[in-house]
């Protein structure tokens, strides 16, 4: 008779793990109510793991899940110690989770998380399809260079967040933020509060739906930018140099040179035309005239 060679599936529970890689390249596992820290201080618990299921357990060592592919973890809590916790891994899972160190999830594939707040400084640089669905995150330069981001329901504070990212959606979210979405490619929000300086700088096929803007010199040097039913507040030199068409409800305080394409508003405060570097095209149309 032939064995099918599958490891049957263990439970580790309610132990305390100190040292360096505790359980290094565990398979088929389950690790409950358990606690990496202590006096060791040991790195990377979980380091190479395979098809894991993480519970109600508490992080405060460096390293933890580095290189680990098919990762369910809830109700957990990583402190500020735990740095740098989730790094080249795939197929992972995060619920219900508090993440509070620094550098967070970097260089990951397939990651979705729902319910989770992570407090975390360079979260989330250089993934890819990372799906966040009702969760807070917080962080300076948040999703760096990622790709394939989809966001719901998700409250985000930091500076410099989305920048160089490429493929990216957002529904029913709130940003606030500054130096957003610099240089980033292919990216839609809707529905959406976006309230910040210096928006979406040097990107190219970004897009608003019915999303309110708030913040000073907002959406210059863009390429193929698009506003669909948005207001905007406070958005003093707004499209300087930028290829734009937008639909906009209420007043743009003033605008800036934009370069080429259609404005259309209920009013403009001030049009700034002139002492122009590039050919300025674009055309703005006051609404009922």
């Amino acid at each position: 008779m032939r064995m099918s060679g599958k490891k049957e599936q263990q439970t580790i529970e309610n132990k305390i793990f100190p040292q360096e890689r505790a359980l290094y390249h565990l398979q088929n596992a389950v690790v409950r109510g358990c606690r990496f820290e202590g006096e060791e201080d040991g790195e990377s618990a979980l380091k190479e793991g395979r098809a894991l299921q993480v519970e109600n357990c508490y992080f405060a060592l460096r390293y933890p899940l580095w290189h680990v592919h098919g990762l369910r973890l809830s109700g957990c809590e990583m402190t500020e110690s735990c740095r740098a916790a989730l790094w080249y891994d795939s197929g992972v899972t995060i619920e219900n989770c508090r993440l509070r160190g620094i550098k967070a999830l970097r260089e990951c594939r397939n990651v979705q998380l729902t319910r989770t707040e992570a407090d975390s400084p360079e979260f989330g640089w250089n993934s890819q399809n990372v799906c966040v669905k009702e969760g807070a995150l917080a962080g300076d330069y948040m999703f760096f260079g990622a790709a394939g981001v989809r966001l719901y329901g998700v409250k985000q504070q930091g500076k410099y967040s989305f920048q160089y990212i490429k493929g990216m959606t957002a529904e029913h979210c709130s940003f606030d933020t500054k130096d957003a979405f610099w240089h980033s490619e292919n990216v839609t929000v809707k529905d959406s509060v976006v309230k910040g300086e210096y928006l979406g700088w040097y990107s190219r096929n970004l897009t608003f739906v019915r999303c309110r803007i708030i913040g000073t010199q907002p959406l210059c040097y863009c390429k193929n930018l698009r506003l669909v039913d948005c207001t905007m507040e406070g958005c003093d030199l707004a499209f300087e140099y930028s290829t734009v068409h937008a639909d906009i409800r209420g007043e743009v305080l003033s605008v800036k040179n934009p370069r080429a394409g259609k404005i259309v508003a209920d009013g403009f405060g001030e049009v700034m035309e002139g002492d122009s570097v590039y050919p300025v095209k674009a055309k703005l149309v006051t609404r009922g005239r």
